[in-house]
């Protein structure tokens, strides 16, 4: 007789889950872990507690970590996936690496999350085209916790589906036919070794510091928790020699999980290059400073002006004596910024920014704030100044592109604006006015489908974008205003509100 499985077990189970791969599972996959929590039972013959315990108490290279890989993960791949960013490797990282490594001729690649392996060879396939001269060693590793994928990663048999993106001259040129398989080209499977590796676990020999020059770690990142999502990406960039490139999905970004990186944007899509540690912040971030844990642009943008309505409530407790934010907290406060914001009272406000000390000139929620009221008031070539200066603190501001948009348009440049919009949306694809500021540029010249699609995108999302954003950078106009005008101009392109 089967052991009942108890609403408790599901979320121990969930728990086991995340201490073994990292993974977060919502409340929506309760009926689906139930599921799966009854096949392991079944294999492990264990009643619920013993196996639990156990799930909670493994090594996380154990067995068991591997095998609920194979039921919690969907390993969807094929080559040249998302090929706009296989030609930012071919194009832009690889040989920029190697003008890097010229003294030593040698390059570490990894694939991390690998799966069968279709991401690893089509690095290895571009490896090989680009000619590069035999006395190099460019070593690829392909790496997962899924142990079925990595057996099928080393065999290199692929099925015509997952050839569908390769072009028909790398097909012919690189793989025969077996049968209803493909096969692989020797030589390029020799480049390219695979492992089974946990990536949540903290491996001294994965993740050795100054490794690899280039880390491709795509649609893996967003499965993960916070916490783990943090763990991983600093064992990277610790992994990763400086200068080194890294690609994530394109659903994915680093915005409150690293400064340490610089975004990159070419061939029609993000990817990450590690700075130069003289480059990288010091010290506390403003989240700790605000007593905040910032997991999302939106939590950051938000810090200046819930600082300040805390202040406006009750007196902060001061910080621990020695402690890092008690050395680097401010000694101005933007309490009474944010009272003329909320007044619509701009011009006082930006006087009020210029009074604060000079050292206030490195704060980025007063350099977002300045830049936000020298575009309202159309000084453009201040405004753009503020925000080069906001970038250079904080590089991954979506504030900052969505204002740069705003400064491009000014000026006419509307293919800079377009830029800008598209990666504070991909920043922070919550953010509203971006994506109504790409609707209203598209119907203007006359591309109806991307008015449309930019439009209702925008549209959905003011419906419940942050009071504070809209004041911030809604120009003036209220909520109520800003979903009108959307809904004007999208029956305008042609579209339905």
């Amino acid at each position: 007789m089967k052991e009942h499985i108890r609403p408790a077990d599901i979320d121990r189970f969930r728990g086991g889950i995340v201490h073994c791969l990292g993974l977060q599972f919502e409340d929506a996959k309760l009926g689906f872990l139930a599921d799966v929590l009854r096949r392991r039972l079944d294999v492990a013959r264990d009643a619920p507690d013993v196996y639990l315990t156990r799930l909670e108490t493994e090594n996380r290279g154990g067995d068991e970590a591997g095998a609920l890989s194979q039921e919690l993960t969907v390993p969807e791949t094929y080559f040249f996936r998302n090929n706009e960013q296989y030609r930012a490797f071919a194009d832009v990282a690889l040989p920029d690496r190697m003008r890097a490594q010229i003294a030593v001729r040698r390059l570490r690649i990894l694939s991390a999350g690998c799966a069968s392996g279709d991401e690893a060879y089509s690095l290895a396939v571009l490896v090989r085209e680009a000619v590069i001269d035999p006395s190099w060693d460019v070593s690829i590793l392909g790496v997962d916790v899924n142990p079925a994928m990595v057996n099928k990663a080393r065999r290199a048999r692929f099925s015509e589906w997952a050839l569908r993106q390769t072009p028909a001259d790398v097909r012919s040129r690189w793989f025969r036919r077996e049968g209803k398989d493909f096969v692989l080209d020797e030589a390029v499977q020799s480049a390219v070794r695979f492992e089974e590796r946990n990536l949540v676990r903290d491996d001294a020999q994965l993740w050795h510091p100054d490794t690899y020059d280039i880390i491709f770690f795509r649609n893996v990142l967003m499965y993960f928790t916070p916490e783990n999502a943090h763990a991983v990406i600093a064992r990277i960039g610790r992994a990763l020699r400086v200068g080194g490139y890294l690609f994530l999905g394109h659903a994915e970004t680093l915005r409150g999980l690293s400064n340490d990186f610089h975004l990159r944007h070419t061939h029609e899509t993000f990817y990450y290059q590690l700075k130069d540690p003289l480059e990288r912040p010091r010290g506390p971030s403003l989240a700790a400073l605000g007593g905040v844990e910032a997991d999302t642009w939106f939590d950051t943008i938000r810090l200046a002006t819930e600082r300040v309505e805390i202040l406006t409530r009750s007196p902060p407790p001061p910080p621990r004596a020695g402690s890092p934010a008690a050395a680097a907290r401010p000694a101005w406060t933007l309490e009474a910024v944010h009272e003329l914001l909320q007044e619509e009272r701009f011009t006082e406000a930006l006087e009020t920014l210029q009074r604060l000390p000079p050292e206030a000139g490195r704060d980025p929620d007063v350099l977002l704030l300045r830049a936000a009221l020298l575009t309202h008031r159309g000084q453009l070539a201040e405004a753009e100044e503020a925000c080069a200066r906001l970038l250079n603190v904080d590089e991954l501001s979506a504030g900052a592109h969505y204002l740069l948009a705003l400064c491009r348009e000014g000026v006419r440049d509307l293919t800079g604006a377009e830029n800008h919009d598209q990666v504070a949306i991909y920043l922070d694809p919550g953010f509203a006015m971006p994506h109504l500021h790409l609707g209203l540029l598209a119907r203007r010249a006359g591309n109806r489908a991307t008015a449309q699609d930019e439009l209702r995108q925008a549209l959905l999302l003011l419906e419940r974008e942050d009071r504070l954003r809209v004041l911030l950078f809604g120009g003036g106009f209220s909520r109520e205003a800003l979903v009108a005008l959307c809904r004007t101009e999208l029956m305008g392109a042609g579209g339905t509100a």
